[in-house]
Formats: C-alpha cells, structure tokens, sequence
C-alpha cells in the first residue's frame, strides 16, 4: 500500500510551514508566499526500533576518541577571521549578501589561490565560464590550476564531485541548484531545500569543504527555507553599505569558531583587499569636531573595534517625534530616551532624534550604550565633545551604568588611536594603569552626564 504525501504550505519569504494555504503568512507577514509543499511520507513512519527496526548503537562519551580539528586557509586573513581559522574538511559554509555586494567576486579570488594547492571545483550555474574567465582576467586571478563548471542540476554536481574529487567545491548559487527527483522550480523552497541537503550530504561524506552562495531577500535576510541555516556548519553574510567602498563579512552561525566575528574589506578595481586596521576607516573625522559626535569600543568577535556614533535632535516637526537609527537597535534608542528623563530629568518628548554609527557598520552589542547618550545629550545641548574622548559602557533601566566585557583591552585599542580621555564603567577601571589615558569611572547615568560636562 503506498503512502500518501503529506501536504505543507511554505513561506517563501521565512520558510515557516502553514497547515493549510492562507493570503498571509503569520510568521512574517508577507503576501501571498505561501507555496504548496509536497513531503513523502517516510516508510515506517511510526515504528520504533523496538517493534521490528534496528536498535542504535550507543557509547559512554568518555570511550569517543577526539582529535585536533583540522583547517586550512584561504589566503585571505580577513576572511579566515571569520570562519574561525580557517576552512574545515567537510563543513558547509553559507554565504549570502545583496547583488553586487561582491560575493562571486570574493570566491574567485580564493579559490583562485587555493587552486595552487589544492584541487577546487567552481561551480556557477547563473554566469557563464566566460564570464567568470573574464572576471579573473580582469582581477590578474592565476587561471591555470582552478577548475570551472556551469551546471544547475545537483546531481550532475554530486557526479563532479565524485569524479574529480575536489577539496572545496563553490556553488553560485544554491537558489538556481534543481533536483530530478523533487516538485517545484529552481528557487522554490522544496528545490532549495533538497539541494542544499544532498550537497550537505555529500560534502560530509567526502569530506570537502562546500561553499554555497544564497540570495537575500528585500529586508536583507536569507532568501529560502530556515532549515537551510540548520543544514550548513557556518553561515556568513556580506554586507554592502549604501555609497561606500567598504564591504563588511559577519559570521552569524560557526560550529567550530566565534560568531559575530567581522572581517573588513574594500571594493577596488584588482578585486575585494582586506583592511588590516579597521578602526582607522571609521574614524576618518573631521579637525573641529561639531555636537552630536563621540567614539565607542565595540567587541566584533575576537578584537575591538573603535566606531563613531553620531545622534541628531531637532526640534519637532509635527506629528509624533521620530526615533530613527541607522547601524543601532531602534528599540534601545528609545529605551534610552526613557532612562534619561526618567532619572535625569532630561525630556526629549518633543524633539525629533537620529543615530547613526558611521561608515555602515551594524553594532548588535550593549557595550555602545554610553557613547550612544553622550551623542544624544551632546546634539541636544549643542556641545561637542573633545576629539579624543571615548566612551562605552552598559545602561541599565534603571539608570546604572554596568560593565562590559574586555574593557581593558578597549582602552588599549583607544590608546593605540591616539585617544587621552575615556568615560567607563568603574569596574571596567584598569587593574594597572595604561600610559597616555585618563580614564573616569561612573556608576550611574547622572554621574555620566557630569563627568562629559566636566570635559567640554
């Protein structure tokens, strides 16, 4: 007797099943992306190993041998910040990125490298081999050891793999990748499902390192089923900031190395070139320094990372009063504006508020709470703040400042960047004195303002 498949509706947007087809999806609100899904019902389904199927076999933890893991790099020392070290035999990474952002870009000039060691595998089934060749022409990439394929259907990809046994294999990209054997266009979720999971399939049973390039969607998150990201061992997004050179790597998801490790690269006519120093690209300020402008230390991974945060108030323009952030959370923003007329006295309910951490990098950590009212107050007030001030700090609801993580290693990056005067949280205080510095300690919001007052 055959089994009936079961029937499933999915997002296309956030991948999330519905029991029934409906205009909306509940998950993230989009219209009109739920596709109809057809899952086989598994053979057996229902019957556990102690009625008929074969037990599992299980072992004390303490009996499991373990070894050092193996990697290796790419070349490219930004790039192996962010997976942690290196490439591991038989992981899958995900890279996903708006158009443009530079991704094939950035896979061709590692593998280009790696082809000198290693055999790779580039598989590209949305440009043409010309096109890549041209691409590697024009960036001076060595063309002789890497071997290219334009293919799309993943079992002609799974054959490659077999036959030429690479030891990493690139696919651009995962949404034009179609299994034989399952419904639904290319790009559909079935589709990017079923691919994603016979690649992942094959790369941990070769042990080859699979690269797979993923589309985003309009909001900026990854286009497809979330299942994917459950599927793969590291997932990395690179951004594009609006009207800059600059393109940042962030690891979100890394079973064998940090999360939210950032790797900083600039566009440039010979391909991505890593920035050794980032800190130095988003603190380009100007000579006299105008209200409204302070540095933080933020912690992006495995080191510090020195941004100017910059806050605009402006009188009300009508209508409610605006909150408006750029590279912050929003909601903290206004959590902030709460604490500061809750516990200073310092009322903004009729002023228009902007933030904006300059040069397009995305803080997601509370360690820039302090340098983030400092803006605020210092725009409200219309005082700038000295040039070589910084400040970074957590900010309570209840208007105390808590300590952050690592705070000593952020006043030495500041010391470092020619910083004399920081504003911290007492028990961040240096144990040991750091030359060139004077750092304040605060307790409390009120104890923050007077400290900044006391430095204008």
């Amino acid at each position: 007797m055959s089994s009936r498949p079961k029937i499933a509706f999915v997002c296309d947007e956030c991948g999330v099943e519905h029991a029934k087809w409906q205009g909306q999806c509940s998950a993230c609100g989009q219209w009109n992306t739920l596709r109809e899904l057809s899952v086989p019902k598994a053979a057996g389904a229902g019957r556990s190993a102690g009625y008929g199927g074969a037990a599992p076999e299980v072992t004390r933890l303490a009996e499991v041998e373990t070894a050092p893991l193996e990697r290796f790099p790419t070349g490219m020392g930004e790039f192996d910040r962010v997976l942690g070290g290196g490439l591991v035999p038989g992981s899958v990474v995900l890279m996903g990125g708006d158009p443009g952002a530079g991704k094939s870009t950035l896979l061709l000039q590692v593998t280009a490298k790696l082809a000198g060691d290693m055999p790779v595998l580039y598989v590209s089934g949305e440009e043409s081999l010309q096109q890549i060749a041209d691409r590697a022409r024009r960036l001076g990439l060595p063309r002789d050891g890497l071997t290219v394929a334009a293919e799309t259907r993943a079992e002609a990809v799974a054959d490659l793999v077999t036959r030429l046994a690479p030891r990493v294999v690139v696919i651009d990209s995962i949404q034009v990748m179609h299994v034989e054997a399952a419904s639904g266009v290319p790009g559909s979720v079935t589709q990017v499902r079923e691919a994603a999971a016979l690649l992942t399939r094959l790369a941990k049973q070769t042990q080859t390192v699979m690269v797979l390039v993923g589309h985003v969607t309009k909001e900026g998150h990854l286009a497809g089923p979330k299942v994917l990201e459950h599927m793969i061992d590291c997932f990395v997004m690179l951004d594009s900031p609006a009207g800059t050179r600059y393109r940042t790597l962030r690891g979100h998801k890394n079973r064998f190395g940090a999360v939210n490790e950032l790797g900083v690269f600039a566009m440039t006519e010979d391909g991505l070139k890593e920035v050794s120093n980032p800190s130095a690209i988003f603190l380009r300020r100007p000579a006299e320094m105008s209200p409204g402008s302070v540095v933080t230390v933020t912690w992006e991974g495995t080191r510090p990372l020195l941004v100017e945060l910059q806050a605009l108030v402006d009188d009300l323009q009508g209508g409610h009063p605006k909150r408006i952030s750029v590279g912050l959370d929003a909601q903290r923003l206004g959590m902030h504006l709460a604490v500061l007329h809750r516990h200073c006295g310092l009322s903004l309910s009729d002023q228009d508020v902007f933030a904006n951490a300059v040069g397009g990098v995305r803080i997601v950590e509370t360690g820039a709470d302090l340098a983030l009212i400092a803006a605020v107050v210092s725009s409200f007030r219309n005082r700038a703040l000295p040039r070589d001030l910084v400040c970074f700090g957590e900010l309570g609801l209840t208007g105390e400042v808590r300590p952050i993580p690592n705070g000593q290693e952020r006043l030495r990056e500041a010391r470092k960047h020619g910083f004399t005067q920081a504003v911290v949280p007492r028990a961040n205080l240096p144990k040991t004195a750091i030359g060139g510095i004077e750092v304040h300690g605060v307790t409390t919001l009120n104890q923050t303002l007077e400290a900044l007052s006391a430095l204008e």
